[in-house]
């Protein structure tokens, strides 16, 4: 007699499984347990004593733990997305519902599913069971993982995509990288993603990330609006409780000896070396410093002392290789010591710069001694073309040279036959040696066809033309590969003559080294005398200000009305063709080489200030009243 299946109780067995309360997780006894790490520094099963640092964040994530909010403000290199990744997955493995783990772009997403996902998961054998990998896996599935009972899935997507944030429910989030989330026309992906958990009330909602730029940083945000917990570990000498600032190895650090780096005891003031790192990990606690809001929402801050990551030489020879470069001191703060980098959001007054410039050493048209790359940046408006040389010598220092306008439509023969002459042109330094230009950048957000067809007509080392991109987490310099034309919809190739340019790091830098007085910190700018006070006015002429888009405080930075701003973005462009040179990573054998050549003494005349004809006065004179007619003026 055939058996046969009651359809009735397999369908209630089923509704049953789907109704019952997904068991508890620990996530540090699941990470512990179960984590394996392939590759890097310790490869193996995941160590508690490696990493003490995390214990209590796994803690936060897990049920038992009534907060709904738990962010992470750390630096590179301390082991975070593998928290993050583990959390994803013992979610999925263990749990119930979707888990939805963003990045800030979809590139991202499907590189991180690519190397680190699928490797974390292939490597966990618990993990491997549910999720069997298949031949017949499409790119889709890279993207999304379902476990093998229907019961749980993991979607990885990018915050940039506004459709994979609509038309679902999610039981834990993880937005890693926060940071470099940007804000599209449909809206903030933070605010999309987290109502994606409104109706769950136990879900978790994690933020990761390193921060960029405050003010304005999403997690430096986070972390404020949280518990703000600390890391205190107790002295080797004295036990005195303390959290490890980077202030404090800073003031323990002797440029020409960064192996001897160290911290001093805020109670004892005894020396705290790298060997000691060890014992006082081993006593490692979190401390909040807002205790009333851990109910809610737990946020913590870590940075590279505290991992074995990284050993305190590395961390002060990244210092020493960034000291003095405003953008790469950001990048120090933010991937090293974890913090936010606190913009120059006002130019100093301009009065004060013109006022330094009378009293300058040399003049409006010659080369000064410690100026020894000569860079251009050209900017276009409708009626003219403007443009800025600028010196560039050791430490970042820099010096302008010159500048000028072009009093022609940049489609016009007779403006791109001055361009070129410019191009082409000399200038006497202090020896009375003939400096030329090394590179030159010109503004291709303007009549970018007929500015691409006049680069063609020189070497890509010679001129490239820009763009500004005005998000924080925008690189200082990124190749414009391809793009479509809105028009026509044919794609586009720039052929290495196409750049963006990361407007907002680029001016914080420059308005931060303006604020520098003394001619031998590293990143100076000397002005000449001679300069039209329009020059200063405009080069400060913007603010960084924070703006409501879609509901949310975005950052920027604005100008007022019919305020001129073309000497800041020629000078944003011509210290762009220095990154590019790479005068930024020239080794000392190279300056050492270009000072024996700029600055041997010659049979020429030193340059004295250089004359000028009344043709010459009067055609700047014109460019000048032009300006300030106040023709639209197009911001970066």
């Amino acid at each position: 007699m055939a058996i046969l299946a009651n359809a009735s109780q397999i369908g209630l067995e089923a509704l049953a499984n789907a109704l019952e309360p997904p068991p508890a997780i620990d996530y540090l006894e699941f990470v512990e347990d179960h984590i394996t790490i392939g590759e890097g520094a310790f490869p193996g099963p995941y160590s508690r004593i490696l990493f003490p640092y995390f214990d209590e964040v796994l803690r936060a994530l897990s049920p038992a733990d009534p907060c709904r909010y738990v962010t992470l403000q750390a630096s590179a290199q301390v082991g975070k997305t593998l928290i993050a990744t583990a959390f994803a997955i013992g979610s999925v493995t263990l749990g119930r519902g979707l888990t939805l783990l963003l990045h800030p772009t979809e590139e991202n997403a499907l590189r991180f599913s690519k190397i680190k996902l699928e490797a974390l998961m292939r490597s966990t054998p618990i993990v491997a069971d549910h999720f069997p990998k298949r031949s017949r896996d499409s790119q889709s599935a890279i993207l999304f993982k379902q476990r093998d009972d229907g019961m749980a899935a993991l979607l990885i997507s990018g915050a940039n995509s506004p459709a994979s944030l609509s038309q679902i429910t999610v039981s834990n989030l993880v937005m890693d990288d926060v940071a470099k989330f940007e804000s599209s026309a449909a809206g903030d992906p933070e605010v999309m993603a987290e109502s994606r958990c409104r109706a769950i009330a136990e879900a978790k909602i994690f933020r990761i990330s390193t921060p960029l730029v405050a003010p304005g940083c999403r997690i430096t945000r986070s972390f404020m609006e949280g518990s703000q917990e600390l890391p205190y570990v107790p002295c080797p000498h004295c036990s005195e409780m303390q959290v490890l600032e980077w202030e404090n190895m800073l003031a323990g650090l002797d440029l020409d000896h960064p192996e001897d780096v160290h911290f001093s005891c805020i109670g004892c003031g005894g020396i705290i070396e790298e060997h000691h790192r060890p014992g006082m990990l081993a006593g490692f606690e979190w401390r909040a410093q807002n205790p009333s809001a851990m109910k809610h929402h737990r946020s913590f801050w870590i940075w590279s002392a505290y991992s074995y990551l990284q050993s305190f030489e590395q961390i002060a020879r990244e210092y020493i290789k960034t000291k003095g470069d405003p953008s790469g001191e950001q990048v120090f703060l933010n991937d090293v010591v974890g913090k936010a980098y606190a913009a120059h959001g006002t130019g100093r007054p301009w009065e004060e710069l013109r006022n330094r410039a009378a009293k300058s050493h040399y003049h409006r048209g010659t080369v000064p001694e410690g100026a020894l790359v000569l860079t251009l940046g050209l900017d276009l408006q409708m009626d003219r073309c403007e443009w800025v040389l600028i010196g560039h010598g050791r430490q970042y220092r820099r010096y302008i040279i010159d500048c000028g306008v072009i009093g022609n439509h940049i489609s016009e023969r007779d403006a791109q036959n001055q361009i070129s002459e410019l191009m082409e042109r000399t200038w006497p330094n202090f020896r009375g040696h003939r400096m030329g230009v090394k590179r030159t950048c010109i503004d291709g957000n303007f009549e970018t066809d007929t500015v691409l067809e006049f680069c063609r007509k020189f070497s890509a080392s010679r001129i490239v033309a820009v763009r500004g991109n005005p998000g924080d987490a925008a690189p200082r310099i990124a190749k414009i590969k391809r793009e479509r034309n809105e028009r026509k919809g044919t794609l586009l190739r720039y052929q290495a003559r196409f750049f963006n340019l990361g407007v907002n790091q680029l001016k914080s830098a420059l308005y931060r080294d303006l604020a520098k007085d003394d001619p031998l910190a590293p990143g100076y700018v000397a002005f000449p005398q001679g300069l039209d006070d329009s020059f200063f006015q405009q080069l400060v002429s913007e603010t960084r200000v924070a703006k409501k888009v879609m509901g949310r405080i975005i950052w920027g930075w604005d100008k007022p009305e019919r305020q001129p701003n073309e000497a800041l973005d020629m000078t944003v462009y011509a210290s762009a063709a220095a990154i590019m040179v790479g005068v930024y990573q020239y080794a000392e054998s190279t300056w050492r080489e270009l000072e024996n050549r700029y600055n041997a003494i010659t049979d020429q005349p030193v340059p004295s200030a250089p004359r000028v004809s009344m043709g010459q006065r009067l055609f700047e004179a014109a460019g000048q009243r032009a300006a300030r007619k106040q023709y639209p003026v197009r911001r970066l």
